[in-house]
C-alpha cells in the first residue's frame, strides 16, 4: 500500500474473505471503521516490494498526485529555497534553472491554480509526471533533500 499523505509504503492485512485490486483506494486511518483492512503490517522499503508492486508503484503515484492537484500546484506557487544556492522546484526531474525562474516569476504575477495552467505557462511538461518521477526518486533512493515522504 501507499500512503497518500507522505507516500508511505506500507504492508497491511486485508479483512477475511476480502479482496483487493491493484490501485484499489482504501481507508487505513482510526478515526473510522476500516472497511478492508485488518490491520497494518509496518512500513516497508521500496527494495522489500514485490516486482508487481514495482511495476505498479509509478503509475499509482502519478494517480494520487493527480488526485491531490490542489496540494501539489501549492507546491508550485509556494515552493522555497532550500539552500541559497538551490531551490525545492529544481529537485523535481526536468526542472532546472531556467524552468524554475519561469515558475518563480509567473507564480509571482498570478498563482497557478491547475497543472494545465502550468503547463500552459511556463511549458513545462506534464507536471503531474513530473512530481510523480520525483516522489518515485525519493522512494528508491537516498536523497539528500526530501520534498514529498518522509525518510524510511
Amino acid at each position: 500500500m501507499v500512503g497518500e499523505d507522505f507516500f508511505t509504503l506500507l504492508e497491511a492485512t486485508p479483512l477475511i474473505n476480502v479482496s483487493l485490486s491493484p490501485g484499489e483506494r482504501v481507508y487505513i486511518g482510526k478515526d473510522l471503521p476500516r472497511d478492508k483492512i485488518s490491520h497494518i503490517i509496518g512500513r516497508v522499503e521500496y527494495r522489500d516490494l514485490t516486482t508487481d508492486a514495482k511495476g505498479e508503484l509509478p503509475i499509482i503515484l502519478e494517480e494520487i498526485v493527480r488526485s491531490n492537484e490542489k496540494r501539489f500546484v501549492e507546491f508550485f506557487n509556494h515552493a522555497q529555497p532550500i539552500t541559497p544556492r538551490m531551490h525545492s522546484l529544481e529537485l523535481i526531474p526536468g526542472i532546472g534553472k531556467k524552468y524554475t525562474w519561469t515558475i518563480l516569476r509567473s507564480a509571482e504575477k498570478k498563482l497557478f491554480a491547475s497543472f494545465q495552467d502550468i503547463k500552459e505557462r511556463t511549458e513545462l511538461p506534464d507536471p503531474a509526471k513530473l512530481v510523480a518521477k520525483r516522489i518515485m526518486e525519493e522512494l528508491t533512493e537516498e536523497p539528500k533533500y526530501r520534498i514529498f515522504t518522509r525518510p524510511p
